[in-house]
């Protein structure tokens, strides 16, 4: 370990070769030792680093998937791509950099899958879906914040699962799986747009239970 690293830059950086033993040794303490030999990393601040266990692991190594992401897909990558096309940019670049990690992710999926990991999931599932929206170039501060990325973090989360058993070439089906979601979300958009721009497609409680009362 470098002496300028922090335990932050540590696990950022050795969060892929963890993901790797893990693939054979599962989210153990068993993969935190092949690490630490591999690695040449002192055992102990290896176990330290990752203090917490699996989700400490998974959760590193999602970050690590994050910043791989950003570095795969600049923002001058985007510019000239329509939001939808930025989205799916960026989650298929996910998908590379997890291409060689299948199984680690298939057991981190049964990990977070456990009653007790599902709010952790929920959280993870979230900050990916944030840091997309953001590349993107997203800057809604409203309810659109929120439910964007709610969204965004279930057609991730169902992607994945269809992407850690897809045998096709180069992930095909995975990717139109993928289309076809946001395809979805796409045309619901279009279709919360145009009512907006027309009021009488607004549901108005008022106008509906005045219709009831004085009945033409």
């Amino acid at each position: 370990m470098n002496p300028q690293e922090t335990l932050d830059d540590l696990r950022l950086r050795l969060a892929p070769m963890v993901a790797d033993n893990a693939a054979f040794d599962g989210w153990s303490a068993k993969a935190l030792a092949a690490t630490a030999q591999q690695s040449g990393t002192d055992a102990d601040i290896l176990a330290l680093a990752f203090d917490g266990g699996a989700l400490a692991m998974i959760d590193a190594w999602f970050a690590s998937v994050d910043a791989a992401m950003l570095e795969a897909v600049p923002s001058e990558r985007l510019g000239n791509m329509h939001t939808g096309q930025r989205i799916a940019a960026l989650v298929e670049a996910r998908l590379a950099i997890l291409a060689s990690h299948r199984e680690a992710l298939r057991r981190a999926q049964a990990v977070l899958a456990m009653p007790q990991n599902v709010a952790h999931a929920a959280k993870l599932g979230w900050r990916a879906a944030d840091v997309m929206w953001r590349a993107a170039g997203d800057t809604a501060t409203d309810l659109n914040h929120y439910s964007k990325r709610a969204i965004l973090g279930t057609i991730y989360a169902a992607t994945l699962l269809f992407f850690v058993n897809d045998e096709s070439e180069h992930w095909a089906d995975t990717r139109a799986f993928l289309a076809r979601r946001l395809a979805g979300v796409a045309r619901f958009e279009k279709t919360k747009a145009r009512m907006r721009g027309n009021p009488d497609m607004h549901f108005n409680p008022a106008r509906f239970l005045g219709r009831l009362r004085y009945r033409a």
